[in-house]
């Protein structure tokens, strides 16, 4: 009994401790603004692209070209598809003020009908970066281009 007790004042020991003030570091207007303006910028010329109808079995791809609008070189670390039919290629090295860098999207174009894919650019810009490609992929027999349709 006595255990429960003074197991039931233990909150009220914690909570009557004398907390000592944990010290805050506020940086002001200026220095926020430097180091924004410093930061590394995506400036895209396009952030999606419609690749229209394309025939079922014949890859495609677009290359997204960037420029770095800040002061500080734009590092990515990691471009990903949201989906294994979709291939990203990017700019290894860093990409230094006022200079272009490329991401180069390949899709597959396996399975018939409509898509939309995403591929998400993780970089030192801060949040994510996301492109979107979409299309038709009409199937071999619908194609334009398909080699056994009839004329």
């Amino acid at each position: 009994m006595r255990v429960y007790f003074l197991l039931s004042l233990l909150p009220f020991y914690l909570f009557a401790q004398d907390k000592k003030a944990i010290p805050t570091i506020s940086t002001t207007h200026s220095v926020q603004q430097a180091i924004t303006a410093d930061a590394p910028g995506f400036k895209f010329v396009e952030e999606t692209w419609d690749f229209k109808d394309i025939p079922q079995s014949t890859p495609v791809t677009h290359i997204y070209e960037f420029e770095n609008t800040g002061k500080d070189p734009i590092i990515i670390s990691q471009v990903t598809a949201s989906c294994g039919c979709t291939t990203p290629e990017w700019t290894k090295e860093p990409v230094m003020a006022g200079k272009k860098g490329t991401v180069k999207v390949t899709y597959n174009a396996a399975k018939e009908g409509t898509f939309t894919k995403t591929v998400t650019i993780l970089s030192n810009v801060g949040n994510p970066k996301y492109l979107t490609i979409k299309g038709n992929v009409l199937s071999r027999s619908a194609a334009p281009d398909a080699p056994n349709q009839e004329k």
